[in-house]
Order: structure tokens, then sequence, then C-alpha cells
């Protein structure tokens, strides 16, 4: 595994002043309270509500990084709607003392518009399994891309990846995170998932509304929402729904 001195990113700081972020991203908790995040560990989670902004954050992180707004390598640089943010203007990276041999941005929101530029670069197809990314379930494309294309010494940036992925393949999904992390790779993961931000020795970062805080696995709402629905799930579905009438 990488030493916290060598990660590809060891800190992400926000500019003095941040100039020409849209309203939304303008009144995020997150950017009115956040000066730098240190990451310290291979594996990095970024978790919240809908609209904390995880999303909105890595998205700048990976512009800032080089990547495609839509997802991809550092190669990629096709468009097909101009919706990001103009947050990673106002980022600063700190990087480590070791460069990146391979990286990618996987986004679940664009990841259709992504499989059809792979199969447009015919010679892309042989690096993703030999089989188009259309011709398989959405869950299968994703876990084909993770097996076939990341090869490790990478940046990776994946944004909610499980949205494709059942359970079982969530578990699958670890064992990939594993094996990159294994092989000098640094992961920056925005998620939902329980079962994902579960992975050991792993750095998270809950973002809410007082911005952003580094919590254990236990102490996310995710993980204790999950937990409580589990042990009595009759319980949970009798007060939700008797509030709903």
């Amino acid at each position: 595994m990488l030493d916290p001195l060598d990660l590809y990113i060891r800190q992400v700081r926000l500019k003095d002043n941040p100039q020409g972020l849209e309203d939304y991203v303008a009144d995020l908790p997150l950017i009115q309270r956040l000066d730098a995040l240190k990451l310290e560990r291979p594996v990095t989670f970024l978790v919240g509500e809908n609209g904390s902004g995880k999303s909105t954050l890595l998205e700048a992180v990976a512009l800032a990084a080089g990547f495609n707004a839509e997802g991809g390598s550092r190669h990629f640089r096709f468009s097909t709607q101009n919706t990001h943010s103009q947050l990673y203007r106002n980022l600063t990276l700190v990087r480590g003392a070791k460069r990146p041999r391979d990286g990618y941005f996987l986004r679940a929101e664009s990841f259709y518009n992504l499989a059809s530029e792979i199969d447009r670069m015919d010679d892309l197809i042989q690096r993703y399994g030999g089989r188009s990314l259309h011709r398989q379930s959405h869950g299968e494309s994703f876990l084909t891309l993770m097996l076939h294309r990341f090869g490790g010494q990478g940046l990776y940036l994946l944004d909610e990846p499980e949205a494709a992925l059942s359970p079982s393949r969530q578990l699958s999904a670890l064992t990939a995170f594993h094996w990159l992390a294994q092989r000098q790779s640094q992961l920056i993961i925005a998620t939902h998932s329980p079962i994902l931000m579960a992975y050991p020795g792993a750095h998270i970062f809950q973002l809410n509304e007082e911005g952003l805080r580094q919590v254990e696995y236990r102490q996310t709402e995710h993980y204790q929402l999950t937990r409580r629905f589990l042990e009595n799930p009759e319980k949970m579905l009798h007060y939700l729904l008797e509030e709903s009438e």
C-alpha cells in the first residue's frame, strides 16, 4: 500500500475567496467551512445525504486532477452536456512524491455516456474485457470496468459506484478495492453504501450541515440507520407508514 506521504493527492484545499461558484455550490455548508481536506489513507470515503455536496466535491477533485467531467481516464475528452461546477477552478491539490501510472474517474450519473464513448473508440474495447459495456447489465458493466480496466498504481475516483451493484456485487467491489490498494493505488469514493464504506482502514469523511468531519464507520448515519432497520424492520416500517397516513 501507498505510504501517506506517497499518496497521489495528499490534500485538497479551497482557495481563499473562491470565484465563479454557482449559488447552489457556494451555499453548501461544505464550501462555507472547508479549509483543507487531508487524505492520509489509500482509501477515502465521502459520505452524506443527497445534496450535501459529496459528488460535487469529488467531481471538482477529478477535474482539478485532469479527468474528464463525464468520466473516463485523462485521455477522454468527450462532452454530452456541460453541467459541471466551477468549483474545480477554486481547488488546489497537494500532490505526493509519486505520480500515478493509471487513473480513472467513474461516475454512475454519466456511465451510459462513457460506455458509448468506449464503443466509439473501437481500440479500447479489449481494455474493458473485450465486450461492449452496453451489452452487459448495468451492474456487470460496472464490475467489468473495475476488474479489467483498473490496473493498479493509479488514482481512482468513484462516484456512487454502488448505484448499479447488488449487495453481493458490492462485496465483489470491496475485493477490487483491496486488490487496487495493495498495488499502490489511491481511491477516493463518494458513496451511500454501508457495505462499501466498511473497507478496513479507510478514512470516512461525513458531509452535513456542519460541513465536513472525519467519522468512524459505526458513527455514520448510513450504518446506524441501516442497522436499526435490519434489526427491527417491522417497527421501522410501522413508524414510517403510520407517519405517512
